[in-house]
């Protein structure tokens, strides 16, 4: 799977890059989704793919979202938030489409531009559901600061792109007020911060972009002792704090990209097994057999 980056963008979508753009930090655009509608029509469809950008659409019409290994059906409106680090697309399921999307880099919300650190926003954080289905209410106050952001970026205001930060963090702040409160508010504890840096670990392992890419670190012990703490520790702290055990949810996030890798590239069952830490097809193959009840080809057909 490859990731595409900004200039695969405008050169997929033949869309024009903003004329001042090279005099602003990082990258930023917006389009309305209405002007993409003719292509999809005509059968082209957005691929399946890692981006080397953030972006956050409203759509208004019915949708199927894939998002890493999840599906997602759209019955009407859905503000959706993407990051490089998960592979997402969306298939319209009529014709009826509308609403806007911008595309930005890590580098505009620096955060002495800011004032956030990207990555560390509930909203960005591995294994959330940032797909939310949301009311024609909603959809008109979403709406309203995309048109704020699609005025502002044909303006000559001398500051606009702080004016677009404030905009965009505006649309990150509804969409997180959207989630449950337990993921926006986590307990500052102890424990609390070790289950933070394993998840934060194990993240960083992923994505899995070439064959020869190899897993590091696959067994709770492996990752306590990268934590400096006994691995019974870990697994009491995570068991309370998330209610599975380590080696629950290093096998639940190394079957996720195995789904990715067998559904998204050519690779073969040999170079996924070992691109995650199996030194043998066939306990790759039991493995991922025994976590979801089909065998790898099964699962790939």
């Amino acid at each position: 799977m490859e990731s595409v980056s900004l200039e695969d963008f405008y050169k997929e979508t033949a869309a024009l890059v903003p004329a001042d753009i090279n005099k602003e930090i990082g990258h930023f655009n917006i389009f309305k989704i209405d002007d993409f509608t003719a292509s999809l029509k005509k059968g082209s469809t957005m691929p399946y793919n890692r981006r080397a950008y953030y972006k956050i659409s409203i759509i208004s019409g019915r949708n199927k979202a894939q998002y890493a290994d999840k599906e997602i059906d759209i019955e009407k409106n859905a503000l959706l938030f993407a990051t490089p680090k998960i592979p997402y697309h969306y298939l319209p399921q009529d014709d009826n489409q509308f609403g806007y999307f911008c595309i930005f880099t890590h580098d505009f919300l620096v955060q002495n531009k800011s004032g956030v650190v990207l990555d560390d926003l509930p909203i960005f954080q591995p294994g959330g559901y940032p797909v939310f289905q949301v009311t024609d209410e909603a959809v008109e106050e979403i709406t309203a600061i995309f048109k704020k952001m699609y005025k502002e970026i044909s303006s000559d205001y001398a500051y606009k792109y702080d004016l677009l930060r404030n905009y965009v963090l505006e649309l990150i702040h509804y969409g997180q007020k959207l989630q449950p409160a337990t993921s926006l508010y986590p307990l500052h504890t102890a424990a609390a911060r070790v289950s933070s840096l394993f998840i934060e670990l194990l993240e960083r392992q992923f994505p899995i972009e070439s064959p020869h890419q190899k897993l590091q670190l696959r067994t709770a012990k492996d990752y306590a002792s990268q934590l400096a703490v006994h691995v019974n520790h870990l697994n009491k702290v995570l068991k309370e704090n998330t209610g599975k055990t380590t080696t629950d949810i290093i096998s639940s996030r190394i079957v996720q990209e195995a789904k990715i890798l067998l559904k998204q590239t050519d690779w073969n069952i040999s170079q996924i097994a070992y691109s995650l830490g199996f030194e043998e097809v066939a306990h790759f193959s039991n493995f991922f057999r025994k976590q979801t009840a089909l065998a790898p080809l099964a699962f790939r057909s």
